[in-house]
């Protein structure tokens, strides 16, 4: 799907989103389960699933326990290679949303300093609009931006761990 992958670098490597969102989550999932932090991947299928069944699933589990969150994990994309940096999104106006928010772009900014920092964001996306649990979208980086996709490629790692250590933070 267009805008759902990398350009074709010139060493013939591709990062594709949906492979990138589910590798980032199976670490995050990974490294909550070592640490005893009960954590639920909504789409563990291959295929995409619609942002209604999604909220759906969400809303599901939020409704058995109220301590749920959502992280959206995503590599972005736009039309010019120029485009850097990483970035969080939260609904509009002030909620839970934006405490999580600025926990884990505290530890990201921390981690992940080869990227810039577009900050935390308001917006409108249907994800963390129409779930009832906080929720919050991060941008790891642009898949592309060559320079920011071969991070994402090999640093798989490294950015769970940023996003983990935020949320270590806010089960303290």
């Amino acid at each position: 799907t267009a805008g759902k992958r990398s350009p074709i670098w010139s060493d013939g490597s591709q990062l594709f989103e949906g492979a990138f969102n589910r590798e980032i989550t199976s670490r995050l999932k990974e490294l909550c389960d070592n640490s005893n932090i009960h954590c639920k991947i909504i789409v563990p299928e291959l295929e995409d699933i619609s942002l209604s069944e999604r909220v759906k699933r969400v809303n599901r589990l939020y409704s058995k326990n109220k301590d749920a969150i959502l992280l959206s994990i995503h590599a972005n994309g736009f039309s010019k290679e120029s485009a850097n940096g990483f970035e969080i999104f939260t609904s509009k106006r002030e909620t839970r949303s934006d405490i999580i928010a600025k926990i884990i772009h505290s530890e990201y900014v921390k981690e992940m300093i080869e990227f810039r920092d577009r900050g935390i964001k308001e917006a409108n996306f249907y994800i963390i609009k129409k779930t009832h649990c906080p929720a919050v979208l991060i941008e790891c980086a642009f898949m592309t931006n060559e320079r920011e996709c071969k991070i994402l490629m090999t640093e798989q790692d490294r950015i769970a761990k940023a996003i983990f250590n935020g949320i270590l933070k806010l089960t303290k």
